[in-house]
């Protein structure tokens, strides 16, 4: 348990130091599991947690679509709403999504390296 406690601990530290205020939520899953690390307190708790899982989790799959294509290696997944983006990063068997108010690409390169880093430690 305490090896969770360290990662969910480095996730939040690198999309905190990365982004901020921004950051609306920060969810680390697998194939099995997920856990959502943080929740902003403006933000509603009753969310569809599991809907949303299940559908980032079709990101280990798209890997294996995308893996030998000539765009090269997989970085991350944007999704834009009216109100903020969810961007989605895997590396291995695990993955994040973090929900985010509006911000510029180079802030979603920045936060995806950050979460990336600690996903491959």
């Amino acid at each position: 348990m305490s090896d969770e406690n360290d990662l969910s601990e480095k996730l939040l530290s690198a999309c905190r130091t990365t982004i901020g205020d921004e950051l609306r939520s920060l969810t680390y899953f697998t194939a099995d599991e997920y856990e959502q690390v943080y929740l902003r307190e403006d933000l509603e708790r009753d969310a569809d947690t599991d809907a949303f899982v299940e559908n980032e989790r079709l990101g280990f799959t798209s890997q294996r679509t995308y893996g030998g294509s000539e765009l090269g290696a997989y970085q991350f997944t944007i999704r834009a709403f009216e109100f903020g983006y969810l961007t989605r990063v895997i590396s291995g068997d695990s993955g994040v999504y973090v929900t985010t108010d509006p911000m510029s690409m180079e802030r979603f390169e920045e936060l995806t390296a950050a979460v990336s880093s600690v996903l491959k430690d």
